[in-house]
């Protein structure tokens, strides 16, 4: 039989109920956060954003084939 007085086992699991609460309340409060809505980009910035990194692709092309003295593509 176990030699284990209860009054140890109570002193010994004390701990696991603030535990357990701890995290059930942590795992609730994050569930409860709403998600934050996506931005949407509408056609007119793509075409910006696109157009933009076109024109700094032309001008690294420029610059490397002016540097290594090699024409464009």
């Amino acid at each position: 039989m176990l030699s284990i007085p209860m009054w140890e086992i109570g002193r010994r699991s004390r701990w696991i109920i603030p535990v357990l609460g701890a995290v059930l309340v942590s795992i609730g409060g994050c569930a409860a956060d709403a998600p934050k809505p996506t931005s949407t980009m509408t056609q007119e910035q793509v075409r910006d954003h696109a157009d933009t990194a076109f024109d700094k692709l032309k001008q690294e092309e420029k610059s490397r084939a002016v540097g290594s003295g090699v024409g464009p593509y």
